[in-house]
């Protein structure tokens, strides 16, 4: 490892380190020292995998690992795929940008919209216990638009996110070494996929846990130092008198981070919640006892990681810090090369890789599985899948997905603004996919309608294709008034149910009506994040409260299931189904001559089964 020019390590009142527009004070790796850490943490990781790898690999625990994974891979798996090293990134992007309050705005309301889904994730796990995706219950539910309208949007949402943690693994590595930062995203890609691309959704959540170990303490040791290190104390003073500093940067209350960061992301995280796979992948494979002990344990590790990391943005505000290439992106690992000494930069190192490659493997199993069960699963059908062509398939996708993320990864897109806009976009999704498990009354038009018109209207106000003034202001402001209200009402639902729901975002909608009518228009990205709920909301609402479905929710199960399952499964199912005639029989008899229509239903279907 070699050691360049450090900057000063004390501010006298002041005083500011100098813009960091070049990498002469920075600590670099080095070739050796970098490829040395790349084995040490591929090679592990890679070890780890291939403990745990079958030469015949079941196409089931390819996808969910059985549906039976303990707390403990479970809470880490599921920690580590929300601390990813875009949620760093992102976090010290927000720290720099709106000061002290926008990491605790971006790991907060983060943190709490973990809390906010188990509730639907036990709902959903009660439906379709042994489902593999989200777009699969969707299929059972609706049909197959639903399901093609939730897997692609899932496809999108898992290769922008695969792309973000591409760019930030070529980030780092060209800024703390020689390597250039086309050869970095080439290097990490191969990593993740070489461990990842047998063993599937296994190997993910048990490298998971050693990635969430080296993530957690790696944060607390780097955070203190850094700090100390850049002055400690005094560089809030000296930030305060050199001006890098403003009065709402320095407010944990501050408005404008609230309207920019906290409550977009409000919106965009309670979407990746309900629409991401890589979630619900998780939510499938847990334990459904442990589904609650999960998801609080998440929140708690996500926020205390996130809010932490973010405040080295913070400390690079009121440092007067300039980014790398004018890049936001390079500002975490130029903190840590600029104020950290060679061994704890390796430290640093190991820890953005661990959190970039913990989700770009779940982003890895999530594309195949959403392939695998909703391409190839559903157009074949489940009891005529070959679980062999699956897992070629799933491992074909693997590599395409690596491919076209390496080459959307050249483009270096702001990874903040990559979460924004695809969780504003899942947030068309939220309020059908969320109706869909509980009111037996939506439709698969209503569903497919409500998406597409959210969709229609969320896209120009978004990109600004339409100047929003005039009568066109108005109708924007009163959908996001409204949005308002959706966002909050789920949040209620979830844990109070549906009376405490509609006052709440009652009440919600009218308070914003109020304080928020008149300039909710110049906050683009969070009115067009909660146009799309609003919009979602209304359409499919209208629509299914005049429908006349009552839908049986028990079909979900009997659609959804294994599609490679063992020879006990096997026998397992036929008992249940035999223990299930001979009650409807009984039952029957107990009727006399008059069987009901739901008696014959259900043998019908047990006749069609087996």
């Amino acid at each position: 490892m070699r050691r360049r020019r450090r900057c000063p390590r004390r501010l006298r009142n002041g005083e500011s380190v100098p813009p960091s527009s070049d990498t002469s004070h920075l600590v670099q790796l080095g070739i050796p020292g970098l490829v040395l850490l790349l084995l040490l943490f591929y090679g592990g990781t890679m070890w780890m995998s291939m403990a745990i790898s079958k030469r015949k690999e079941n196409a089931d625990d390819y996808m969910t690992a059985g549906n039976r994974i303990g707390f403990g891979i479970s809470a880490a798996s599921m920690t580590a795929t929300w601390i990813w090293a875009s949620s760093m990134y992102a976090s010290v992007t927000a720290g720099y940008t709106y000061g002290v309050s926008g990491p605790i705005h971006y790991g907060l309301w983060g943190a709490l919209m973990i809390l906010f889904i188990y509730p639907f994730g036990r709902r959903i796990r009660a439906v379709a216990p042994r489902a593999h995706t989200l777009a699969e219950v969707m299929y059972a539910r609706h049909g197959r638009s639903s399901q093609l309208m939730l897997a692609g949007s899932n496809v999108l949402g898992s290769v922008i996110s695969l792309t973000s943690n591409f760019i930030a693994g070529g980030a780092i590595i060209s800024l703390l070494s020689p390597i250039s930062f086309g050869g970095g995203i080439i290097i990490v890609a191969a990593g993740v996929l070489l461990y990842t691309l047998w063993s599937g959704f296994r190997a993910s959540v048990l490298t998971d846990f050693a990635q969430v170990c080296a993530m957690l303490g790696a944060t607390v040791i780097i955070i203190p130092i850094v700090f100390f290190a850049a002055g400690g104390p005094d560089m809030f003073e000296a930030g305060r008198a050199a001006g890098n500093v403003t009065a709402a940067q320095e407010s944990f209350f501050s408005s404008d981070a609230f309207m920019n960061q906290g409550a977009p992301y409000i919106a965009a995280v309670l979407a990746y919640a309900i629409g991401n796979q890589t979630i619900a992948q998780r939510l499938f494979a847990v334990r459904e006892d442990l589904i609650k002990p999960t998801f609080v344990t998440a929140t708690i590790g996500y926020g205390a990681s996130v809010i932490g990391i973010g405040m080295i943005g913070v400390m690079a505000l009121y440092l007067g810090v300039q980014p790398l290439d004018g890049d936001v992106n390079n500002l975490l690992p130029q903190m840590a090369a600029t104020y950290l000494p060679a061994i704890l930069v390796a430290v640093a190192f190991i820890m953005i890789i661990g959190s970039l490659s913990s989700t770009a493997d779940s982003d890895l199993s999530a594309l195949s599985s959403i392939v695998m069960t909703d391409i190839y699963g559903q157009s074949v059908g489940r009891r005529n899948a070959d679980p062999r062509t699956m897992l070629l398939i799933g491992r074909v996708t693997m590599i395409v997905a690596t491919g076209a993320a390496l080459y959307f990864a050249t483009a270096r897109f702001n990874i903040l603004d990559l979460l924004v806009f695809v969780g504003a976009l899942w947030g068309c999704l939220v309020f059908p996919v969320i109706a869909s498990f509980y009111w037996k009354k939506v439709t698969n038009r209503a569903f497919t309608v409500s998406v597409l018109a959210a969709l229609a209207v969320f896209i120009p106000v978004r990109f600004e294709l339409i100047p929003v003034t005039g009568a066109w202001a108005i109708i924007v402001e009163a959908l996001a008034i409204i949005g308002v209200g959706v966002v909050l009402g789920i949040m209620a639902f979830g844990f109070f149910g549906l009376r405490p729901a509609i006052i709440v975002g009652a009440l919600a909608t009218v308070a914003t009506g109020f304080v928020g009518f008149g300039f909710l228009r110049d906050y683009t990205v969070l009115s067009a994040s909660l146009v799309a709920y609003a919009v979602s909301f209304l359409v499919c609402w209208s629509m299914s409260v005049r429908s006349n479905q009552d839908f049986d929710f028990g079909i979900i199960q009997r659609v959804t299931g294994d599609f490679d399952p063992s020879d006990e499964t096997e026998d397992a199912d036929l008992d249940a189904e035999l223990r299930e005639l001979q009650d409807e029989d009984e039952k029957a008899a107990d009727d006399g001559p008059f069987e009901t229509s739901s008696h014959r239903t259900t043998r019908n279907d047990s006749d069609q089964r087996k």
